[in-house]
């Protein structure tokens, strides 16, 4: 059947408006060609820092994240690498994203501190409703499998993992009392598994976090007595290093730490249970740390002073503390914003900008 001129023309018009609405909202991949492999040049081994990569989608941004890392002069990244994110289906993995962030970490000579955690709603309760934190006793196994998993497949690029994150906090324990015993549990059944896969690696163990909660809280574990528990339970055997966080809150780094008091060097309270219970031969990792310049947040310090006190502990740690590789700050940048006081720990913008703390903390970190 022949087709009218008019007929023919409207067609036309479709194809081409259709063309300019998929112009419109087709963003072109970025095309990301690697770096030569780099080195970082520091005057402090021990700088390090807790970006934020897990829902950085666009390869050119992890790229641009770690080489400014590097270029900062920190050696040391942590990263959270989420099971669900990984495992979302049982039996089946999915490595893209983070054999981006792990090889471009790599490319940029970084050491990555891998956080697992959070959990697949395969391997949750079906009864109950629950929260990506909640692992329950009864999947120990399927997490021990997926951080072997993990551990095997970047075996000689990723040597130190952290098991679980602040523990003896009810939010990130599944909404549930905390349990250092409960913990202890996991570590037995996941340590086993990981060095079965990988000899090599370095189990960590608590990023606890500082906190005076008191037993029976709702809220918590102080983070001194969860360790003692743990130890209590055995742990000793089933962790190569402790990690920690040590925010400063609105005290100096050299501030003397106390039991009854959060600043940055509590971490050395840590220490000293270490000690008391025969692991002197275990370093501590700081696998967060930090202060915050929010104008209004109560725990917040000017910029001036957070610059101070950020140096200021990378120093201390570097002359101090023998038995720390790492302080890694949180964060270095966000890959959005959270239009709250979480903004003011970052490093660098969502656009790459440097705050003045990145430069700060470069200068430092090249002697200048």
């Amino acid at each position: 059947m022949p087709v009218s001129r008019e007929t023919l023309i409207s067609r036309v018009w479709r194809v081409v408006l259709l063309l300019l609405i998929f112009q419109a909202i087709y963003t072109p991949r970025v095309r990301v060609v690697p770096d030569s492999p780099q080195q970082v040049l520091t005057t402090n081994p021990v700088i390090g820092v807790h970006t934020r990569l897990t829902d950085e989608v666009e390869e050119w941004k992890i790229q641009a994240t770690l080489r400014m890392v590097r270029e900062m002069g920190a050696p040391w990244v942590v990263e959270f690498f989420p099971w669900p994110y990984i495992e979302p289906v049982k039996g089946r993995f999915t490595w893209r994203h983070s054999d981006l962030v792990i090889e471009h970490a790599r490319n940029q000579g970084l050491t990555v501190i891998a956080r697992l955690g959070w959990v697949p709603s395969w391997a949750r309760p079906k009864d109950v409703d629950t929260t990506l934190t909640y692992l329950d006793e009864a999947h120990y196994d399927d997490f021990a499998r997926f951080v072997a998993a993990f551990v095997a497949r970047y075996r000689g690029r990723v040597s130190h993992v952290i098991i679980w994150n602040e523990p003896n906090l009810s939010f990130e324990w599944g909404y549930r009392p905390v349990s250092p015993e409960g913990y202890v549990a996991l570590l037995r059944t996941v340590y086993r598994r990981a060095h079965a896969a990988n000899p090599d690696v370095v189990v960590l163990a608590g990023a606890l976090a500082p906190t005076l909660e008191r037993s029976g809280s709702t809220a918590g574990l102080n983070d001194l007595d969860y360790l003692r528990r743990m130890y209590q339970a055995g742990a000793a055997p089933y962790f190569d290093a402790l990690a920690a966080h040590a925010y400063g809150l609105t005290a100096p780094p050299t501030a003397s730490p106390s039991p009854e008091v959060i600043n940055f060097r509590r971490v050395e309270l840590l220490r000293a249970v270490m000690v008391s219970y025969g692991d002197a031969g275990k370093q501590v990792y700081v696998t967060e740390a930090g202060w915050n310049d929010h104008p209004r947040w109560i725990h917040a310090v000017r910029p001036a002073r957070r610059i101070e006190y950020t140096i200021g502990a990378y120093e201390w740690a570097r002359q101090h503390w023998p038995w720390c590789p790492c302080v890694a700050m949180w964060a270095f940048r966000y890959p959005s914003p959270t239009h709250s006081y979480q903004d003011y720990y970052a490093f660098v913008t969502p656009e790459f900008e440097p705050r003045v703390i990145y430069r700060e903390v470069q200068r430092y970190a090249h002697g200048e």
